[in-house]
């Protein structure tokens, strides 16, 4: 699993940074919702709302294959994630405790590390902080890991 977290109006990588817009109303919704934009006139990509109200989201970049998924399925990548998963923009604003898209509960605690985020150079500053997650030992991330800033548990543990 590999995430990157938005800090709503104040992030210039976040959309929130435009405020409340029609694209934007769902990053501005419940938390626990998701949000999905298109991206490049390709791709759709899905985010988690994480604060009422406040634009901040965290988008999911990739995962691991489970289940019914072909272990060859492509998770690696914000829009190939949501293609084989089958999330759309039809999506947006879906209430994420209910099927038929929903989060469940982990099996096992990651561990986890942080990179700065992927491919938001335009940002500024926001562009280096430390908010793209990783379990360690996924062999599917979007992107090769530059250096690690931290490995943590959740929970603080090491």
């Amino acid at each position: 699993m590999e995430t990157e977290a938005y800090r709503g109006p104040v992030d210039l990588a976040c959309h929130a940074r435009a405020g409340l817009t029609k694209r934007t109303q769902s990053l501005f919704g419940p938390a626990g919702h998701a949000y999905v934009f298109f991206v490049y006139g390709m791709h759709d990509c899905f985010n988690v709302v994480c604060r009422s109200g406040h634009g901040h989201a965290v988008l999911v970049r990739a995962g691991e294959p489970e289940g019914g998924l072909e272990a060859a399925s492509r998770l690696d990548g914000p829009g190939r994630f949501a293609r084989a998963m089958g999330i759309s923009r039809s999506f947006d604003g879906h209430d994420l405790t209910k099927p038929p898209l929903y989060i469940c509960p982990r099996d096992r605690p990651p561990r986890i590390a942080a990179t700065a985020r992927v491919g938001v150079g335009y940002a500024g500053r926001w562009a280096d902080e430390p908010w793209r997650f990783f379990d360690v030992a996924s062999r599917r991330v979007s992107r090769p890991p530059r250096k690690a800033i931290g490995r943590r548990r959740p929970g603080g543990e090491n």
